[in-house]
């Protein structure tokens, strides 16, 4: 198989072909190293390859394979996590001058599931400075890509992970999403993101945003998100808010097709812009789901206005969590977060409460819908990717720091902790992907990933690939 064929073959048929003893993991992290290698100078994905690691962990691999020894579900499968995420003995930067030498001396939950399945780390990919931003630079590692177009923004917190995914820089990219950080990138990018359920995927340390982050798979199919998912999901002891019950089958029960359920559509969540090129494609993806047998309505889905809540909570959680960092490192901090943390630094205690208590009655306001619905869809954002640099779209308000407002499908979803994806929905004039967004119900992530999975074989998307090879 060609390197660049090999590059884009999902995690699901790499994982035959190595237990069939066709495809070495020696050979295979070799050839995600090379690439790695040639394409991220030009998308800047990785701010660390761990090249020794990876080629230590394939022999290993490979060793216990030519021993008989019983593979893992990610036996010898390359796959990243995100610099904001802790790996014993790879330094840990958050896209931060602050920590740019910090190599933590312990494996998260994530991380040791990940491994004892057999997987290789490539590396960390990048983040906007503690992923205060649903944009791809960080005054430490630079500005990440866009692989359709290089140009623009990959979108973020999980900036790296989308444009390496998309790339075909390996099959599997861990992803946290506090705001949309997983869904952004994934809808910018054109590859599959999941949010699941909060506490479905433990995370240590837990992040001081009330609950709000959840950590998910991003990749290029529905069912190589399945396969990482069912690895990284279930309780741990290091998580007290993770959930008790152990993951479903979501590899085996995937492709059950998703006839006579009911499907919500809302175009603008009752009132948020959308760029013309981006509803239009959305208009055109719902319509899949009727042909898949749903039962779709177009719905006012009347959820509380909720933009002042997030402004709110989240410059009131980055002034919480890096106030304290100001008088050393604020001139090489990034400007747009140091602007967010000081807004952050003007709430009083009492309105912060206030405002926690709005999140928390924000719920009752979206249950409703559910009640009635098995689905939601939506788009996942309200624009296409922009040029690098830039907060907003020129043709959008401006602001210091709240990049939001072109993100408002995203959150509510982070406040009430239900599943979401994105999902390749098709590309602008442009070439540029849009995204899906495909919500569920209260831990129904299988409903979720079934939907995508439909929705993926009724409107494919894999076949397309970024020109990168010929700039590389």
């Amino acid at each position: 198989m060609a390197s660049t064929d090999l590059a884009f073959t999902p995690a699901t048929e790499l994982a035959g072909l190595i237990r069939a003893k066709k495809l070495s993991p020696v050979e295979l992290t070799g050839a995600m190293l090379d690439r790695v290698e040639r394409i991220n100078p030009i998308v800047n994905a990785f701010c660390t390859v761990t090249a020794d690691l990876a080629l230590a962990a394939a022999r290993e691999a490979e060793r216990a394979l030519m021993k008989g020894e019983a593979p893992g579900p990610l036996h010898g499968i390359p796959f990243s996590i995100k610099d904001l995420h802790y790996t014993k003995g790879v330094r840990t930067m958050s896209g931060s001058f602050i920590f740019a030498e910090r190599v933590p001396d312990v494996d998260p939950p994530v991380m040791r599931r990940l491994k004892r399945a057999g997987g290789v780390m490539l590396g960390k990919t990048t983040t906007p400075e503690f992923g205060w931003k649903g944009l791809g630079d960080s005054p430490l590692t630079g500005i990440t890509r866009n692989p359709w177009s290089t140009g623009m923004t990959t979108g973020g917190s999980s900036a790296g992970a989308g444009a390496a995914a998309a790339a075909g820089l390996g099959p599997l990219h861990q992803g946290s999403d506090g705001a949309g950080s997983i869904r952004i990138p994934s809808g910018f990018c054109g590859i599959f993101g999941l949010k699941p359920s909060y506490g479905r995927v433990p995370m240590w340390p837990i992040s001081n945003n009330d609950y709000a982050s959840h950590v998910g798979p991003m990749t290029r199919t529905v069912a190589d998100a399945a396969l990482m998912l069912s690895v990284m999901a279930g309780p741990d002891d290091w998580d007290r808010t993770s959930l008790e019950a152990a993951p479903d089958d979501y590899v085996g029960k995937l492709d059950r097709g998703i006839k006579g359920l009911k499907v919500a559509f809302s175009a603008d969540l009752g009132g948020f812009p959308v760029d013309a090129e981006v509803a239009t494609l959305i208009a055109q993806a719902v319509g899949a789901f009727g042909e898949l047998g749903c039962v779709v309505e177009e719905v006012k889905p009347g959820f509380a206005d909720s933009h002042d809540l997030i402004r709110c909570l989240w410059s009131a959680h980055e002034a919480g969590n890096y106030a304290q960092y100001l008088p050393q490192w604020r001139d090489r901090m990034d400007p747009g977060l140091v602007a967010c943390i000081e807004d952050g630094m003007q709430y009083s205690m009492v309105e912060y409460v206030e405002a926690r208590a709005q999140k928390l009655a924000y719920w009752d306001t979206v249950r409703p819908l559910f009640e009635k619905y098995d689905l939601l869809l939506t788009p996942t954002l309200s624009v296409a990717a922009f040029p690098v640099g830039r907060l907003n779209p020129q043709h959008w308000p401006q602001h210091v720091w709240d990049w939001i407002r072109w993100a408002s499908f995203s959150y509510p979803f982070n406040f009430t902790g239900q599943p979401a994806a994105s999902v390749p929905a098709g590309f602008t004039p442009a070439g540029l992907p849009v995204g899906l967004q495909i919500v569920g119900r209260r831990f129904a992530d299988l409903t979720v990933l079934q939907a995508s999975a439909a929705f993926e074989a009724a409107r494919p998307w894999g076949q397309r690939r970024p020109a990168l090879d010929r700039r590389a």
